[in-house]
């Protein structure tokens, strides 16, 4: 493994533990509810977002042990929608992750009360993060609800993508949807790396807009990957924006041009981390990753 894939894997394994303790156990009743919760949080994934809580932490000066918490609470929000976006009232897929939604496994009332748990959940563990000040905790509590809800964040980005299936959008209509539904909960991420480091708010401030850029890429790429790659490459339905005829970057721009719209995004981003008079690598690293992911 190279240096960032090692770097990704102890964030996992990092995670993963707060997440095990933080989860109820499958045992636990409503035990069938608690057994999709843990069906949807542990079915693999790069944990890209709480990843990017550690990068950013640590860039700053953050101690690993005051970022575990707060990354598994952005985990759980990232799992909490993706268990509301396959359901049939919104994206209506079958598979996440090279297996079964949960909503397909365990039913649409069973799958949105463990999206609805997560949520929550989150929240409270951010609540009561003895690592952290309450000040620290209520400023997290606080940017998280907004990346996660509307009138700029997820569920807005969520339901405008929605209202855009099957008609014609501008781009700037696209990056509006993207900014919302991808870009706010992995801009946020990387400031709640920085507020836990407490990181000067100018260093906040550039850092958020390097992630908005990443957030964008993101978003690029998942298009691109969705219009070239197959179900099992990426573990999810392969070619299901086209049929549902979802405005993306690829169906706005074509092919060629999305590549190089990606690439000047990454350049953008990396340009952004020049402002950053601190060991940048690994988030540059980060971005490179994005770019070049392949599923």
């Amino acid at each position: 493994m190279d240096k960032l894939e090692i770097f990704f894997a102890e964030c996992a394994k990092i995670v993963d533990a707060e997440l095990d303790a933080i989860i109820p156990s499958a045992e636990t009743e409503p035990a069938n509810l608690h057994t999709a919760i843990r069906w949807s949080v542990f079915a693999g994934g790069k944990r890209f977002r709480p990843a990017l809580v550690f990068a950013v932490g640590k860039t700053f000066g953050a101690a690993e042990k005051d970022l575990g918490k707060a990354a598994a609470a952005v985990e759980m929000i990232h799992a909490y929608s993706l268990i509301h976006d396959d359901l049939p009232a919104m994206d209506d897929d079958d598979l996440r992750r090279g297996r079964k939604t949960c909503h397909v496994k365990f039913g649409e009332a069973t799958a949105i009360l463990a999206g609805d748990v997560l949520q929550t959940l989150a929240f409270q563990t951010i609540a009561e993060d003895e690592n952290l000040s309450a000040e620290i905790r209520v400023k997290l509590i606080s940017e998280i609800a907004r990346a996660a809800g509307t009138p700029t964040g997820m569920v807005a980005g969520q339901k405008f993508d929605l209202e855009a299936e099957g008609r014609q959008i501008s781009i700037q209509d696209l990056e509006t949807i993207h900014q919302s539904k991808t870009g706010a909960m992995i801009s946020v991420s990387a400031k709640t790396g920085a507020i836990i480091a407490k990181a000067e708010e100018a260093e906040i401030k550039t850092i958020s807009e390097y992630a908005a850029d990443l957030g964008l890429l993101f978003q690029i790429t998942d298009d691109l990957l969705d219009a070239t790659q197959t179900t099992e490459v990426l573990g999810k339905t392969a070619g299901k924006d086209a049929r549902a005829k979802k405005a993306t970057y690829v169906s706005l721009y074509g092919l060629d041009e999305a590549h190089r719209l990606a690439e000047n995004v990454h350049a953008a981003a990396c340009e952004k981390l020049k402002e950053i008079e601190r060991e940048t690598n690994l988030l540059r690293e980060l971005a490179d990753f994005i770019l070049k992911r392949r599923k």
